[in-house]
Parts: C-alpha cells; structure tokens; sequence
C-alpha cells in the first residue's frame, strides 16, 4: 500500500505549507525559538509573558537601558507579519529586530506572538492581538499591573501600534477596537500608527486571505482586509499620526498607496506621513536589517515614535 500522504486542496495551492488528507499541516520553512535575553550589542533585555486566562497568547517584552528606575518610556506594541500562517514573534528574525528598535527608539517593545492559521483560523490572529493590547492597557490604572516593567516604565500616552505586512494588517484592526473603546479625554493615548508594508486587501478574491478561513467566507470587504472601503471607520481612528511605510518593488505596493489615499480622504484629522524605500522589496529590511536602506528605515520609525507630540 502506498503511505505517500496526499494533499487535500481547500484552495489554490498555498506557497507556505500544504493541508493532508489526515489534517495535518506541514509547512515548508520552521522558524526555530530564540529565547530572551539580555542583548551585548545594545544592553535591551527581554522576557516572555504567557497571558491568562486562556492562555493562547504570549508576548515578548523589550526593555531598553534606562537612567532611573521609573524612567518613562513610549511604548511600541508590535505585531509581526507572515501571511497569518508563518513567523513568530519569537524567531531569529523578529527577536533581533525587536531589539534594535527598542534600543534605537528608547521605548519598552511589546513583541506578541499570536495563533497562526490555517490550525487557528479567522479571526484567531485578531483576536489573540486584541487580548495582548488590552493587557498592555490593564497596566495603566495606578501601575496594578502584573508585570513591573510596564509598572515602572511606560508612558500610556505614548502607545504606538506597528506592525509589518499581514502584522501591519492586524495592528490595523487593533487600532479600530481601540478607536471604540478609548476617549479623547482619556489618560490612555495612542501617540500613532506605523504600518510597515502593510497587507490589505483590494476588494478582490485573495489567495492569502482564504487560506485564514478555508471553511467560511469572508467578505472581500470585510473591514479587517480591506478598510479602504469604510471611510467612516478610518474617520474614527483615534491616534492622530500615522506612517505609511512602502517599497518601490512591493508587490502589494499599490495597495498600501491606496490605504494611504483612503485615509487622506476621510474625515480623520490626523497626521499622515508615508515614506517609499527605492529599488526593494515587500519587508526587505527584516533579512538584511543593516543594510543601508534597511538602516535608513529603522531611523524614519525612530524618529515617528520620538517626534515632540506637541
């Protein structure tokens, strides 16, 4: 008898992993755990929290040099990218980042590693995001948090949401929970939004997006893929920057000029900046992060999350 499983197709075939007969999922790259630690080159250091109480959902925390023991610092909530299916917050490639933009911005990082599709379909990742912003935020009533480096050392005026690629789409999604739930007069502030290569949809049949959800339909306007098409919703937001970050050589690069367009045209009233990398591609600094673009791209982050707020 043959024991070559088979694939069993849902969809197009998917270029980051296939579906067998028997339900299981094999992707074709790992991501293997780098633990925490305290960085040599840039003196941050890091440690994971598991979130109760269900206990799917954990984070990594950076926390850069400081000059006092309750030195205030922004705070940078990220969410990494990966089609919704691969990456971790916690892989060779987002831990070293993560570093570095927490020692350049001078800013605690909130790193969250988030359920991944197809095992944990739609709208697991968006969920799994949700539950880590609000318990960064439960931190901010009297500092009665559970972890004393966000106790001692955030500032809950300075939030900043970020993310890359499908990362950027679900701190997006974020940002509009969070435009519900915190008032103009509130002491909670998110300082800004940065969306880095930004994965949104265009109203058409996507390849990626049905691969979160294979069992159920998602409408092609479902505000979390493609909130170009609610301009009422992008009004609300409550952050009043936002950084627009693209590559000449993207290939979801139109898709990011027309989230920007959308943005500019609503009734928002914020700050909108957008920033185009020459000559690269989608998320072209996360393999090659010292690169001279790469470089030029960390200091435009930097320099959103210091910017005066006055």
């Amino acid at each position: 008898m043959d024991s070559t499983p088979s694939t069993e197709v849902h969809h197009d075939a998917h270029p980051y992993f296939r579906v067998y007969k028997d339900g299981r999922i094999e992707r074709f790259t790992e991501f293997p755990y780098t633990p925490p630690s305290e960085d040599p080159q840039t003196g941050v250091k890091s440690k994971d929290i598991l979130i109760p109480p269900e206990n799917n959902v954990s984070v990594r925390l950076y926390l850069p040099r400081t000059t006092t023991p309750d030195e205030k610092l922004p705070i940078i909530i990220y969410i990494h990218g990966g089609a919704f299916v691969i990456e971790s917050a916690f892989s060779r490639v987002y831990h070293p980042y993560l570093n570095s933009l927490a020692a350049e911005a001078k800013a605690i990082a909130v790193s969250i590693e988030y359920r991944l599709a197809p095992e944990h379909p739609f709208p697991a990742c968006y969920d799994d995001s949700w539950i880590a912003f609000e318990w960064v935020l439960a931190h901010a009533s009297s500092a009665q948090g559970p972890e004393a480096w966000i106790n001692n050392h955030a500032d809950f005026a300075r939030i900043f949401l970020a993310g890359d690629s499908a990362g950027a789409n679900i701190a997006h999604d974020v940002m509009v929970r969070a435009s519900e739930k915190i008032g103009p007069g509130d002491e909670v502030k998110i300082a800004g939004m940065i969306l880095v290569h930004p994965f949104f949809g265009d109203g058409k049949p996507d390849k990626i997006f049905s691969s979160i959800a294979p069992d159920s339909s998602i409408s092609c306007d479902d505000p979390r893929l493609h909130p170009m098409a609610h301009p009422d919703l992008l009004s609300r937001l409550v952050c009043k920057r936002v950084l627009v970050l693209t590559a000449e050589k993207d290939f979801i690069r139109e898709r990011s000029l027309l989230y920007y367009s959308a943005l500019k045209k609503s009734r928002w009233d914020g700050e909108l900046e957008m920033m185009e990398t020459e000559e690269e591609g989608h998320c072209f600094h996360l393999p090659n992060p010292t690169s001279e673009r790469a470089r030029v791209l960390m200091k435009r982050i930097v320099t959103f999350v210091n910017q005066d707020p006055s």
